[in-house]
Parts: C-alpha cells; structure tokens; sequence
C-alpha cells in the first residue's frame, strides 16, 4: 500500500516559478480557478502580477503546496476581513498530482492556519457546481453549503451554479478532536 505524500506549505522561492506558471496557464481548469475569462498569461504579465501582490500583501496571505521537494500548488487566505475576521479560502493544484489526497491535506493546513495562526473566526470558498471532488475536498475539511448562486458562471460553453461553502472556528474546533497540529514550513508567507 502506497504511504500518503508528505505535503508542507512553505513560502515561495523563485525555484517555484516553472510548476506554478504551468498551472496558472492551464485552461482545461481555468475557470475552476478564475472568475474572468479564460486567458493564458504571458510569463511577464504572471511575474508581475506575483511582484505586485508581494509588494501590497493586501490581505492575502498565500503558500506553495510543496509534495516531497516538488512544487505541486499554492493554497491561501485572500480578502481578509480585519475586523470582522473572515478571509476566503482558495486553492490551485497541479492537475497531474489531484486524486491523490494531497489538495485536502493542504486545506486542512490552510484551515488550521486561518484559525490558529491568522486568529480567523471564519473562512469561506466558492466552487463551480460540477467540481464534485473539490466539494469532496471541502467536505472532509468541515466546510458546509451555505448557499447556491444559480446559473452565476459561463464554464466551458454553459452556465454553472456557483457552491459558496463557508466554517466557523467553532465548527472546526469541535471538529478536529485529537488530530495534530499541521507543519506550514517556517511560517513565512509568500505565493
């Protein structure tokens, strides 16, 4: 029986930008990702883009999903509510590494690190209806529905339901029991 990959969230390097360009510019699951238009970015335009959100943080707070040394994916906290301490939860994997169980461990480390690390009291996401695994993924980490925004996305010819799913701290808390406090590299933000 194969053991379950080993995935840390760490700061990204530049070593990082090959594996998350590819996967910025893969629009078989681009509108699982994006609410504009399907569009590859220029390598530039994807290295600007990252340059600035270093230089404004702006209330985002973004990991690379890192499986045994090899970039897989980035996961983070983005629109976070200071005062009311809520952010949203998103997540880009690789797709030669999903079914693998390595997009829920790094939401529940994302979730853990809202809670414990960034004192959150909510976290929330939206998916595209037809993503059912990533419902699945959500699922497991203690996300709920919270309601349903019909026909709200153009996804590849037709229009889609887009799933909001949202946890408490509280939910999470009475939730996790005696399951281990989640590694995330040095604690350093950077996606």
């Amino acid at each position: 029986m194969p053991s379950q990959p080993v995935v840390t969230l760490r700061a990204r390097t530049a070593a990082d930008l090959d594996a998350l360009y590819a996967i910025a510019a893969d629009l078989d699951t681009w509108e699982e990702r994006n609410p504009g238009r399907p569009a590859v970015p220029t390598r530039e335009a994807f290295e600007a883009r990252l340059a600035e959100r270093d230089a404004t943080r702006s209330g985002n707070l973004g990991f690379v999903i890192d499986v045994d040394g090899e970039t897989v994916g980035t996961v983070g906290l983005f629109d976070i509510d200071e005062l009311s301490r809520h952010a949203e939860v998103g997540i880009a994997l690789s797709p030669a590494v999903r079914g693998r169980g390595i997009g829920t461990d790094a939401i529940r480390q994302i979730v853990e690190f809202a809670f414990v690390r960034a004192n959150l009291r909510r976290v929330h996401l939206e998916v595209i209806s037809s993503n059912a695994a990533a419902i699945r993924v959500y699922e497991k980490a203690g996300f709920i529905v919270e309601g349903r925004q019909r026909e709200h996305a153009w996804v590849r010819g037709g229009y889609e339901d887009i799933v909001r799913m949202g946890l408490l701290r509280s939910e999470w808390s009475a939730g996790r029991g005696s399951s281990t406090p989640a590694s995330i590299g040095d604690g350093t933000i950077g996606v």
